[in-house]
């Protein structure tokens, strides 16, 4: 009867989505390249993987509306992370351990095994006396329907003296011939990881606290994932409690045999307000790419409502897919996947540029494009300069550089009329020949990324259409750039 019950609210799910995609024809603040879901609501992105050939994305997803609500799992697939195909909904509340409309199908993560694909997901209901979340596992044939394994929850709640509501977010893999989970808890109010172990993913036992918080990395980790990168592991989560640390990494190193992660080095992966719970997985060849949730919890409480998008009836998106790099001082960039240059159209391009006051940037289209700069930090004598981006002379998202103080701000405070909020991060500027600064901005967002990749700032912004001046301002002095470069960009979305 369970099997039957989850395929009869998918097909509710689904007819609310076939009534209501043709009014996402008229929302004008849709993406053009980053991935969103079909209508209403999503977060976290779930469940990536690169399965029978094709990438596989699953995500957190309310049909029914334009905000959060019980939680179902959204699918689609692609041959290059950029043009994409929706499936069927992968999972839907069903279930007394997931059925709840304040509850449901939470985040999780995915695995091949035997050719079957399985994922495994934290299943949240209440009782009557609170909420408890469990983990859940559900496996494929074909990779499209989903069955929840009738033994779940796989792990029912978390050891003696954690938080039974706060207990989530599982990422399997596999090592040795064994797998692995790790998820993220609450004890004491401090944040935990939780390390499990299995021989077939289904049958569960603790084995320790991989990683933890004595305070200055919050009180939960959300949607924490652990992987091999070059000779190190990485742990990074989402730490909630850190108010705008919406992403942080540890790298160090694992010992099986204890169940210990030790780490030296801490990073943030994005500086920005619009970047949270990243997952990463493998494309087959070899590159660990992270998509993230192009939003956040923390400052949601600031607004009314959702935004511009609410209004249209839908809500989020993910940010640009990247690939994790080792550096040789064990900390981490993130650059944009090489896929993104087959969306590059019309370039415009200009070499030695030199800004005393202003310098538009020229393209035909100023609301969706990539840009790049890079300056000459031998020949400039400007203190800072601002990229002010999606401007209509009035409004404007403006991105500070400043090269005297070393570091970088994104405010959006004056961005769209609704968005606000500015964001500061610190600048390395180890090479002192050049500064490249990498932009992607889309209908309702913005990326930005310099130090090699190793700082980036996304910030979504509900501009007009109108808002299409893009311009460089240099304060202090003059700013020397040796390339401006501009493309236009192959719409995806729609």
């Amino acid at each position: 009867m369970s099997r039957e019950q989850m395929r009869m609210n998918i097909a509710k799910a689904e007819a609310q989505i076939a009534a209501t995609k043709p009014d996402m024809e008229h929302a004008v603040m849709r993406q053009k390249y980053h991935f969103m879901a079909e209508q209403g609501w999503i977060n976290d992105p779930n469940g990536l993987i690169f399965f029978r050939g094709k990438y596989h994305f699953f995500y957190q997803y309310n049909p029914y509306d334009a905000y959060w609500g019980a939680m179902h799992w959204g699918h689609a697939i692609s041959d290059d992370m950029l043009h994409w195909e929706y499936l069927p909904i992968a999972l839907a509340p069903s279930e007394p351990y997931d059925d709840h409309k304040e509850g449901g199908c939470f985040s999780g993560s995915s695995i091949e095994h035997e050719g079957k694909l399985y994922l495994v997901y934290t299943g949240t209901t209440n009782y009557g006396d609170g909420f408890i979340q469990s983990q859940c596992v559900a496996c494929s044939e074909d990779g499209v329907h989903f069955d929840k394994f009738e033994g779940n929850p796989v792990i029912p709640a978390p050891p003696e003296g954690y938080d039974r509501a706060n207990f989530r977010d599982p990422k399997v893999w596999k090592h040795d011939g064994k797998f692995y989970l790790v998820c993220g808890a609450k004890k004491d109010n401090l944040a935990h990881a939780l390390l499990y172990r299995s021989a077939d993913l289904l049958h569960w036992e603790f084995v320790n606290v991989l990683a933890e918080s004595r305070g200055e990395l919050g009180y939960m980790w959300e949607c924490p994932d652990f992987y091999p990168l070059g000779d190190k592991y990485v742990l990074m989560f989402s730490p909630m409690g850190l108010h705008e640390r919406t992403t942080v990494y540890l790298v160090g190193d694992m010992n099986y045999e204890t169940g210990k992660f030790t780490y030296a080095t801490t990073g943030e992966i994005d500086w920005g307000f619009d970047y949270y719970a990243p997952q990463s997985f493998l494309a087959p060849d070899g590159r660990r790419i992270l998509v993230a949730w192009a939003n956040a919890w923390d400052w949601m409480p600031w607004w009314k409502d959702w935004g511009p998008s609410f209004k249209e009836g839908w809500c989020g998106a993910f940010n640009l897919p990247r690939e994790a790099k080792l550096c040789e001082d064990n900390s981490l960039r993130f650059i944009p996947v090489k896929e993104l240059e087959t969306l590059r159209g019309d370039k415009a391009e200009a070499d030695n540029v030199v800004v005393e006051d202003s310098y538009e940037i020229a393209g035909k289209n100023g609301v969706f494009f990539e840009l790049k700069l890079i300056v000459d930090r031998k020949k400039t004598t400007a203190e800072s300069f601002d990229l002010i981006l999606r401007s209509d002379g009035d409004k404007a998202s403006v991105v500070t550089v400043d090269l005297k103080r070393q570091q970088m701000s994104f405010d959006r405070s004056n961005a769209d009329g609704w968005s606000r909020g500015k964001t500061r991060s610190p600048l390395l500027l180890q090479n002192p020949d050049e500064l490249e600064v990498h932009v992607y901005v889309d209908q309702s967002s913005i990326e930005v990324y310099t130090d090699d990749y190793k700082t980036s700032h996304s910030c979504n912004v509900f501009a007009s259409n109108d808002q299409n001046q893009n311009y460089v301002k240099a304060h202090n002095g003059i700013l020397h750039m040796k390339k401006v470069i501009i493309w236009e960009l192959e719409k995806t979305m729609k």
